[in-house]
This record gives structure tokens, C-alpha cells and sequence, in this order.
């Protein structure tokens, strides 16, 4: 099948998810409740799935490993840091009742601007080896992982349970004026992503080549970390870290495609992302009730296909 015919396929198959999740159970009782809620829930669903996947596939090609995802950076231990200790030296009261908006741009600002710090500090160094940023990106990350568990021990039991809540992904009482926020925080990102395509495909096939292809390696390499930091940033201050999304559904983008071509490998990641989220969401609500968050959910089948890589890599 024609990659384009494929990528119909997944398209299909997203609209006839999102027509499920949207009209499963409405009658003219519950429509004009139900309805706007779900659109919402829809909205944050796509926009944290295509951010995640978007950035997932640019970061492996970066790197130049298809293990590796923009979780190794750190930034989802420092958003769990952030509301830890929020609650740690203020309270879980006060969590509670922070405006969303202040939570969400403190978070936001937080973890772009430590991208921005980690980025200007390395790649103004004479000689810059990506592996020592995300060497250095995964050194913070457990650095922040074990103050937020130490923390942790300390707090009091009721007031750990609100900051466990922000541990898990969560789609449900998603804020409008965050979602607003978001898509133009995303959309401006992912809009510079989308220049830099044909750049991507030249950078995949490694740093000697694509310098003497006449591509600024180490200033693209910099420039698209920076666009990764905020889509990540952006997708988990507003709904919560997911670890092992993007991992999925680049890779399985990158099986199903066979291609090295960024303009099909992102819509295609983005596309699966989405089938992900949305058929997960609704098992979520229609199957377990509730009982279960759709983090746990796609990191159980995210760290399965995770195993699997790594044995399919060992043995090649």
C-alpha cells in the first residue's frame, strides 16, 4: 500500500474514533450537557497527542536513536518537582487552590526556560557532542525524580494524595483557557517544526553528512531541541506526563512507513498518536469507568513495545 493511501487509512480511522467518542451515548436528553465536553476532551486529546508525537519523531532524529524520546531531557520529573514542592513549602491547599492558569504558565515557564539555560550553556561550548546535553538532560532528570520522592516521604499522607493526582495524565475538566494557550504555544512550534522537514530528512542520515550536505548541524540540532522542550513542556503542564506515547507511536510510524521522509513520518506518528489517545480515552470512560487513568494504559503497552525494541536492537 501507497504511503499516502496509508496515511488515509489512519485518518479514517482517527474520524471514526472521534465520532464514537463523541456521539456514544447521546440522546436528546444529555446532548447539549455531554457534547461541548467532549469537544473539549477531544481538543486536548489531539493537541497533546499531535505535540508528543511531533516532537518524539524530530528528537530521535536528532539524536540519531529510536530508543530514546524527549522524556531522557528531564522534563517530566521537573514538572512532578515543580508540583511537589509547591506542595511541600506551601501546602496541598494552596495547590488546590492556585489558578490554573498560574500553575499551568509556572509549569510551562519553568521547563522551557531550564531547556533554554541547558541548550545556551552547551551548545555555546566550542566543541558539543549531543550525547553530553542528554547525558547531562537525564543526570537532571534523576536529580529532580529523587528530590520529588524525598519530598514526598516528608509530606503528609492527605496532602501527597493531591500531589499523586498530578502524576497521571488526565483529559477530564480540561481548562478552555489553557487549551487556547496551549494550541498557540503548540501551533507556533510546530509551525517552525514544519520548516525544517527537509533539513530533518538531510540530519537522519548523521551529523558528517549532513555538514557536508551544507547543513548547520549543531544550530538545527539546538533550534529543534528548543521547539521539542516547549511542545513537551506545553503538552504536560496541560494534561499531565505521558512517558510512553511517543516512544509507541514513532517507532511503529517508522515500521509501517519504511522511509526516512519527515512529511510522512510526522502526520503518520501524529495520526497513531491519536488513535491511541482517543481509543484509550474511551476505554477509560466506557469500560473501566473511570478506575483506571489513560497514562497507565498506554505506558503498559508503551514499556511492552519498549522491551521489545531493546531485543530487537540487541540482536542486531
Amino acid at each position: 500500500m501507497k504511503p499516502g493511501k496509508k496515511l488515509l487509512v489512519l485518518l479514517l480511522i482517527v474520524i471514526g474514533l472521534a465520532l464514537l467518542f463523541l456521539l456514544w451515548g447521546l440522546n436528546e436528553k444529555n446532548w447539549d450537557y455531554n457534547l461541548p465536553r467532549r469537544i473539549i476532551k477531544l481538543a486536548a486529546i489531539s493537541l497533546t497527542g499531535s505535540a508528543i508525537a511531533f516532537s518524539t519523531v524530530m528528537f530521535q532524529t536528532v539524536v540519531g536513536n529510536r530508543i530514546l524520546t524527549p522524556g531522557v531531557m528531564g522534563l517530566d520529573s521537573l514538572y512532578l518537582f515543580i508540583q511537589t514542592l509547591v506542595v511541600f513549602l506551601l501546602g496541598a491547599n494552596t495547590l488546590a487552590l492556585m489558578s490554573k492558569t498560574t500553575d499551568y504558565l509556572l509549569s510551562v515557564g519553568i521547563m522551557t526556560g531550564f531547556s533554554l539555560l541547558l541548550y545556551r550553556f552547551m551548545f555555546n561550548r566550542e566543541r558539543t557532542r549531543l550525547f553530553e546535553v542528554i547525558l547531562i538532560g537525564m543526570v537532571f532528570g534523576i536529580l529532580f525524580n529523587s528530590l520529588a520522592t524525598f519530598m514526598e516521604v516528608l509530606i503528609d499522607p492527605n496532602e501527597f494524595s493531591v500531589v499523586q493526582g498530578r502524576f497521571f495524565a488526565s483529559f477530564n475538566n480540561v481548562n478552555t483557557k489553557l487549551l487556547g494557550i496551549s494550541a498557540v504555544l503548540a501551533f507556533g512550534a510546530g509551525a517552525a517544526g514544519l520548516t525544517r522537514l527537509k533539513k530533518l530528512d538531510v540530519m537522519s542520515l548523521g551529523r558528517e553528512i549532513a555538514i557536508n550536505l551544507g547543513i548547520d548541524y549543531d544550530r538545527e540540532a539546538r533550534n529543534c531541541m528548543i521547539l521539542i522542550s516547549i511542545l513537551i513542556a506545553v503538552s504536560t503542564a496541560l494534561v499531565g506526563p505521558i512517558s510512553f506515547l511517543g516512544l509507541l507511536v514513532a517507532n511503529l510510524a517508522r515500521q509501517l512507513f519504511q522511509t526516512y521522509r519527515h512529511d510522512l513520518l510526522i502526520p503518520g506518528a501524529v495520526l497513531l498518536s491519536l488513535i491511541a489517545l482517543i481509543g484509550g480515552q474511551f476505554l477509560v470512560e466506557r469500560v473501566y469507568s473511570f478506575s483506571t487513568p489513560i497514562s497507565v494504559l498506554v505506558n503498559f503497552v508503551g514499556g511492552i513495545y519498549f522491551l521489545f525494541l531493546l531485543v530487537k536492537e540487541g540482536r542486531l
